[in-house]
C-alpha cells in the first residue's frame, strides 16, 4: 500500500483524462469533487491488486449517463441530495447486503469517473485499488475486463441525484444492465451514481488490469513536467508510453447531439502545420470511437485516440467550441482488449463499423 497526496490525486485525474479518450466525464468537475480532500490534507490510501483480502467486499463506484446533456425542466422540484450518487450506490448495496465494502476500484480511466472512485475512497476512508477494468475510459457497462473475464456485474447498486437508491440483484447480462440502468439514468436528467460488481476480493482481483492507476499518475506527471519545462505533452507522451502523434488541427465543425443517454457526434479538423491541408475526423460515441484521416481510416477501439490543447492540458467531449486547437495521439488499448473475445466486446464492429481492427502500431 502507499499513500498519495494531494498533487498525486490531481497527476491521477490528468493522466486520466488523457486516457479518457474525450469521455470520462469533464476534468474540471473531477477535480472540483476532490478539492476539500486536497485543501484538508488527507492522503489516499492506494492497494495493489494481491493486498486485497480474498474474502472482503469490493465495489466499483461511478458515474453513468450524458453529463454534458441541457437539464430537463421537469426536475427542477426535486431536491438535490446532499451524498453523491456514486456513494449512495455504495449505500443501497451494503444495505441489501448486510455487508461492509472493503475497498473501491474505478470503472474507467477518466477525469471525472476515476474521480468518483477516489471521492468515494476518500469520503468512507477506504484504499482504491490500483488497478482498472477498462484502462481507459468506454461508453458502455459491458465494456469491461470483468465482462470479458465472466464476472457477473450483480449485484449492483444505482442512485440519482434526487435520493433515489434502488438495488438490483440480478440481471440476465451486461447488456440487460446497460439497458436498465441507462433508462434509470435518462429519467434523472442523465445521470446516475452506480457502484457494480460488489463482489469479494478473491474474485475482483483476478480480473482487473492491474496497476492502471500508477500508469495514469505517470502520464499526469508526464504531462505536468511538460508544461512546466516549456516542452511538447503530446510528443512527451507518445515517447515514453509506446504512443504516436496522428495530428493537429483546427476544429472547423463539431456536430453533435444527447441521444438515450450517450453523446453522439463528430469532430472535423483542418490541418495546422506539418499536417497543413490535411483533414481529421473522430466520430465518438461518449469516447472517441474511429478516426479518419483525409478520409481514410487512420484508429480504431480499442487503442485510444487522444486530444490534447494548445495549452497542454487534455479535452473533454463536448467541452469545447469551434476554433479550438488540438494535438490529436493515440495510445495502445491494453493487450485484453487486442484478444478475440475484447475485441468481440469493444471492437470497431460492435459499434457498426464494418472492418477489422488494426493497431495504430
Amino acid at each position: 500500500m502507499r499513500e498519495l497526496n494531494g498533487q498525486d490525486m490531481i497527476d491521477v485525474l490528468y493522466g486520466c483524462a488523457v486516457l479518457g479518450t474525450g469521455g470520462g466525464g469533464p476534468l474540471n468537475e473531477g477535480l472540483d469533487l476532490i478539492d476539500p480532500f486536497i485543501k484538508s490534507g488527507k492522503k489516499l490510501k492506494l492497494i495493489k491488486l494481491d493486498e486485497i483480502p480474498d474474502e472482503e467486499y469490493i465495489a466499483t463506484p461511478y458515474g453513468c449517463g450524458a453529463p454534458s446533456a441541457e437539464g430537463n425542466p421537469k426536475f427542477n422540484s426535486l431536491k438535490i441530495s446532499e451524498k453523491t450518487p456514486a456513494i449512495m450506490a455504495i449505500e443501497a448495496c451494503e444495505a441489501a447486503l448486510g455487508e461492509k465494502i472493503y475497498a473501491v476500484g474505478s470503472t474507467e480511466l477518466g477525469g471525472g469517473n476515476t474521480a468518483e472512485a477516489l471521492y468515494a475512497a476518500l469520503e468512507l476512508d477506504l484504499p482504491l485499488i490500483d488497478a482498472d477494468p477498462a484502462g481507459r475510459s468506454v461508453p458502455e457497462l459491458q465494456h469491461s475486463t470483468y465482462f470479458v473475464n465472466d464476472v457477473p456485474i450483480c449485484p449492483m447498486g444505482v442512485a440519482s441525484k434526487y435520493g433515489d437508491k434502488i438495488f438490483i440483484s440480478s440481471v440476465q447480462n451486461d447488456f440487460r444492465a446497460e439497458d436498465i440502468v441507462r433508462s434509470i439514468a435518462i429519467a434523472s436528467d442523465n445521470m446516475v451514481g452506480v457502484a457494480d460488481h460488489v463482489n469479494k476480493g478473491k474474485v475482483i482481483k483476478e480480473a482487473l488490469i492491474p496497476d492502471m492507476i500508477s500508469y495514469a499518475q505517470e502520464i499526469g506527471v508526464l504531462l505536468r513536467t511538460a508544461k512546466e519545462t516549456g516542452k511538447d505533452v503530446s510528443e512527451s507522451i507518445v515517447e515514453l508510453k509506446n504512443g504516436k502523434i496522428l495530428f493537429k488541427g483546427r476544429v472547423v465543425d463539431f456536430p453533435w447531439e444527447t441521444r438515450d443517454g450517450f453523446n453522439y457526434g463528430e469532430i472535423h479538423l483542418d490541418g495546422l502545420e506539418d499536417y497543413s491541408g490535411d483533414k481529421y475526423k473522430i466520430w465518438f460515441k461518449n469516447e472517441n470511437i474511429i478516426s479518419y484521416k483525409n478520409y481514410t481510416i487512420d484508429v480504431t477501439v480499442p487503442d485510444l485516440i487522444c486530444m490534447i490543447g494548445e495549452d497542454g492540458n487534455p479535452i473533454t467531449t463536448p467541452n469545447f467550441n469551434i476554433g479550438k486547437i488540438m494535438t490529436v495521439l493515440a495510445l495502445p488499448a491494453p493487450e485484453i482488449w487486442r484478444t478475440e473475445r475484447g475485441l468481440e466486446c469493444f471492437g470497431p464492429k460492435h459499434f457498426g463499423f464494418d472492418l477489422n481492427y488494426l493497431p495504430f502500431d
